[in-house]
């Protein structure tokens, strides 16, 4: 099946052509570890890792990079807040990352390189830059100059000319064009600093990823991505020095994810809503979080309300729980799917999530497959017998293996159905501040209360249950019970 991306750089969707037929190289710029992950760090992490699970999925022999920002000044500047050594100070971001993401089901990149592990790698490439006029140095500092590639612009679609003529005050006089951009900065009192032809310093944000991106997938590759506010400057600033240094396109395909807002407003510090990953976690199952960032096209934004989680919790539920339908009714028969005849609804699953996502990774759409899917099944469920045909066990077992294959790609219905439940139901007593034994304490003294008869005190029981939004039901097999 054909692979459509949308490419940034030609603002078009492009045919998807790897540079080594059956390989691809994607770079994503990872985060700047001096704080925690909020909601929309975590939705470019998951729409990569989904690109990639897909990409893999279709065949291909994915390499893949995510970096770490390791060295900053946001990073110098928190690290003297906190009384850590920046090392200290990004060890513990970089931990927490790892924790969050593990929760929400993200693999690992086959690279994870730190900027400060690859001193030698970015001023090998200052030097090249240098070599052919395309760097200077001014002080103590050494910039890019702008104005030697022509090229300038040609992602973020803005005209050096243009930008010059908006410019009011000149931002640093060491620099010969106020868009010219740091590679490599002198050392501060105090600041960590390495060794350099230009004297001991750091390097600039935006030399780390051209120099990383080259060691592990060479000068030239196939997708760049990251979140769209790294457009211009960071991606702009990473084409000029890379494609000035080696004198090749640097990347053929760039992909963007758009903004998360929050109850319809910008994310942000300043505005107090940002939503750290961490908090997240102790109010929503994580593949509800998961489910949610992709319910969106990854290139539009996605907004984070009490009520869009609500609606995302409610259509997960409806997956888990037809897994469990499904179990609960061919039990352990160890049958392997069989081909379906072509005309069979179930036969065009995998075709029709195929096309959602080769259409620049819709999945949006791919979701909207799979809870069509989630429909059927569940209405042929409901025309059963307890008479159990090979036919009709057949036709779930198949359901539910393509269930679990989109699952694997969007990452999610990674749990057994009962684990899945009893994790919510932890989640919600915690949100509620209800502990688990309390609730477990009230159900058993109503069962007791039925078994002697006195409907009273069990019907006090439920309403006591009910104000503290525990919802119960009874069944032959016992109370269930579950947060309102």
């Amino acid at each position: 099946m054909t692979l459509y991306i949308y490419n940034t750089l030609t603002k078009k969707k492009e045919v998807f052509k790897p540079i080594a037929p059956g390989k691809v190289g994607i770079y994503v710029c990872g985060v700047t570890v001096y704080d925690s992950c909020h909601i929309g760090h975590a939705r470019s992490v998951v729409v990569f890792d989904v690109i990639t699970r897909y990409l893999r999925n279709l065949g291909y022999r994915v390499t893949y990079v995510r970096n770490f920002t390791d060295i900053d000044d946001k990073i110098i500047d928190r690290a003297r807040e906190c009384g850590l050594s920046t090392r200290e100070l990004s060890r513990k971001y970089i931990q927490e990352f790892y924790e969050d993401m593990d929760a929400l089901g993200v693999k690992r990149a086959d690279y994870e390189p730190k900027a400060t592990e690859h001193i030698s790698e970015i001023i090998s490439l200052i030097r090249r830059l240098e070599e052919k006029g395309l760097a200077y140095k001014s002080g103590s500092d050494v910039y890019f100059s702008v104005e030697m590639f022509p090229e300038y612009g040609k992602l973020s679609g803005r005209k050096l000319e243009d930008m010059l003529a908006g410019v009011r005050i000149e931002v640093d006089r060491n620099k010969r064009n106020p868009f010219d951009f740091v590679l490599w900065k002198g050392s501060k009192p105090g600041e960590p600093s390495w060794e350099s032809p230009w004297g001991r310093g750091r390097p600039g944000w935006h030399i780390e990823c051209s120099a990383m991106s080259c060691k592990y997938l060479g000068p030239q590759f196939d997708i760049h991505g990251g979140g769209e506010d790294l457009t211009f400057p960071h991606h702009e600033n990473e084409i000029a020095q890379s494609e000035g240094a080696f004198e090749k396109r640097f990347v053929n395909y760039w992909i963007h994810n758009g903004f998360v807002t929050i109850n319809q407003e910008k994310m942000s510090k300043s505005l107090g809503n940002s939503l750290t990953v961490k908090e997240l976690l102790k109010r929503y199952h994580p593949e509800a979080l998961r489910l949610f960032l992709l319910s969106n096209h990854y290139r539009s934004p996605i907004d984070f309300s009490e009520q869009n989680m609500a609606d995302t919790e409610s259509a997960l539920d409806k997956v888990y729980k037809l897994l469990d339908r499904i179990e609960s009714y061919i039990g352990n028969t160890g049958v392997d799917p069989k081909e379906l005849p072509p005309d069979h609804y179930l036969a065009g699953v995998r075709k029709r999530f195929q096309e959602a996502m080769s259409d620049d990774f819709n999945t949006a759409k791919g979701i909207a497959v799979l809870f069509d899917t989630v429909r059927y099944l569940n209405r042929f469920m409901d025309g059963l017998t307890s008479t159990k045909s090979d036919q009709d066990v057949q036709t779930l077992v198949w359901g539910r293996t393509e269930i679990l294959n989109i699952g694997d790609i969007l990452g999610i219905m990674r749990e057994e159905p009962a684990t899945f439940f009893e994790k919510k139901r932890l989640i919600g007593l915690e949100k509620a501040g209800i502990e688990k034994a309390t609730v477990e304490r009230l159900i058993a003294e109503r069962a007791q209360a039925r078994k002697r008869k006195d409907w009273a005190r069990a019907d006090q029981i439920r309403d006591q249950l009910r104000a503290l939004n525990i919802l119960i039901e009874d069944r032959p097999e016992g109370t269930v019970w579950k947060v309102g």
